[in-house]
């Protein structure tokens, strides 16, 4: 990875280097928690959340939902009605009423959804990222159904409700899941292929279900998997979650089941991030990194099934190198695809940058040993806002033609970020404009400058890009990743 990460917790500050403790989550440094101020949605333990314990009762994905409604209304009963209300409160997600209460939206996307198509053509699993909601992927899957596709974006076990739900959660509630959900869906489309697509660690847990059904446990094999800012591999630095997750158990060590304790003013996403969730990053990432490595071995020629992989070149979140070490370059042939978003090389001045991603890039596109193909979408030239696609097939290094896009670096951004890839500009909670109510929350793209301590919300806010200005080309290319997989298992039946 390419960044240093500070985690604070209540007892002092804990220096990971270069690690993986934020997925999806927002990361607002600079705002201590050496005292740190625990609310109900820190401690409440909710019961009635799905765990791989209760997958003997909940079979199905309408049990599923039954028991999520029940895991909601535990969620009124011991968070929201212990949590004060009024003008005070109106950036508190969890004082009901206020600005950010995402219970006043209809639907809730923090909530499981299901998008039916009549005589679908396949289907689709949309799987999250820790700490975030199945709002993230919700664009992507009215496109997807619009397409004619069986939908269905899971909230992940631990999410969507409050933080607390992270200091319990498994990794495998979170596997028992999503191969309940794959089942549903299975059930749906009548024999139609199934894809996933995974947003950060969701992409870890599609490659596990993909790698759970080559094996044989009765999940269909995905025709094809999409996968955004993939949380593939993590330094290992990050198994110190592990640890501190277990001492958080102890008496007077309490605090050291959070990396992170802050404000909840977002509605999809949670702020504050629990120990026990980098713990489950660091363990899934090198649970699949190990079982892809070990079935390239046993069956070099069928993987996995064709991966579109869509990642920007500066993540603060994930590794650039894992996906390819760890994933890509571990596949058969001529079946995969990496899409690597640049850096604005006009607004960016190397004097300004603290480490330029360009050695990778250029590694990337020079390398003449990768087995899959690479698009990296960069500035047409170093004077120009304008963005060009070069596509380099595999085991290939000629310098690729430029394909035009039609599109350009809106003024002021610098990059992409690992929270950017799946959300449109035109988003109305993290987007590039705010929208016309001013009653509505916006926690997108502002420029404000003035006296520190005047907003609420901290700088580091402020600079992370929380939208993508070419999502239009990532749902286009995630769409034809798809729409090409599903001819093809046609084609192949008899």
């Amino acid at each position: 990875m390419s960044n240093h990460l500070v985690l604070r917790c209540g007892k002092g500050w804990f220096k990971g280097a270069k690690t993986f403790f934020l997925s999806a989550s927002v990361m607002i440094a600079g705002l201590a928690c050496s005292s740190p101020q625990l609310g109900p949605w820190h401690s409440e333990n909710l019961t009635e959340e799905f765990t791989a314990a209760k997958a003997e009762e909940i079979r199905t994905f309408e049990d599923y939902r039954r028991l999520e409604d029940a895991l909601f209304q535990e969620l009124d009963e011991k968070v929201y009605a212990q949590t004060p209300t009024g003008p005070e409160y109106a950036l508190a997600r969890y004082s009901a009423g206020s600005t950010v209460d995402p219970r006043d939206n209809d639907p809730d996307w923090n909530r499981s959804f299901e998008m039916p198509a009549e005589e679908a053509v396949g289907g689709v699993l949309l799987l999250h990222g820790m700490t975030d909601s199945p709002y993230t992927l919700r664009t992507l899957g009215r496109a997807l159904n619009a397409r004619g596709y069986w939908v269905v974006g899971l909230r992940l076990p631990g999410h969507g409700t409050a933080p607390s739900g992270l200091r319990t959660v498994t990794w495998p509630d979170m596997v028992a899941a999503a191969r309940l959900a794959a089942l549903h869906i299975e059930s749906q489309v009548e024999g139609k292929p199934l894809h996933v697509v995974g947003y950060s660690t969701g992409a870890a847990l599609a490659l596990n279900l993909a790698l759970d059904a080559l094996d044989g446990d009765g999940v269909p094999v995905p025709a094809s998997l999409v996968l955004i800012s993939p949380a593939i591999g993590v330094h290992p630095a990050a198994a110190l979650a592990g640890l501190k997750s277990g001492l958080a158990a102890l008496p007077g060590l309490g605090d050291l089941a959070w990396l992170q304790i802050v404000p909840e003013f977002d509605p999809y996403k949670y702020n504050s991030f629990a120990t026990n969730a980098g713990a489950i990053v660091h363990f899934a990432t090198r649970s699949v990194a190990q079982r892809v490595r070990e079935r390239s071995k046993a069956y070099p020629s069928d993987v996995l099934p064709p991966i579109l992989a869509l990642k920007s070149t500066v993540d603060a979140t994930v590794s650039n190198s894992a996906v390819i070490d760890r994933l890509l370059g571990r596949l058969a042939p001529n079946r995969h695809e990496l899409v690597l978003f640049d850096i604005n090389r006009f607004a960016v001045k190397s004097k300004l940058m603290v480490s330029d991603p360009g050695a990778f890039t250029d590694q990337v596109m020079a390398d003449e040993t990768l087995p899959f193909a690479v698009t990296f979408i960069t500035n047409e030239n170093p004077k120009s806002t304008k963005v060009v696609a070069r596509m380099k097939p595999p085991f290939s290094a000629e310098a690729p033609d430029a394909t035009p896009l039609n599109l350009a670096w809106p003024d002021g951004v610098l990059s992409l970020s690992h929270v950017a890839l799946p959300i449109p500009p035109d988003d109305p909670l993290y987007g590039q404009r705010p929208p016309d109510n001013d009653d509505i929350l916006f926690l997108g793209q502002m420029a404000f400058q003035g006296e520190r301590g005047l907003l609420q919300f901290p700088a580091d806010w402020l600079l992370r890009l929380r939208h993508n200005p070419f999502y239009d080309y990532l749902e286009l290319r995630a769409i034809a990743w798809i729409d090409d997989a599903t001819r093809q298992t046609h084609l192949q039946r008899p």
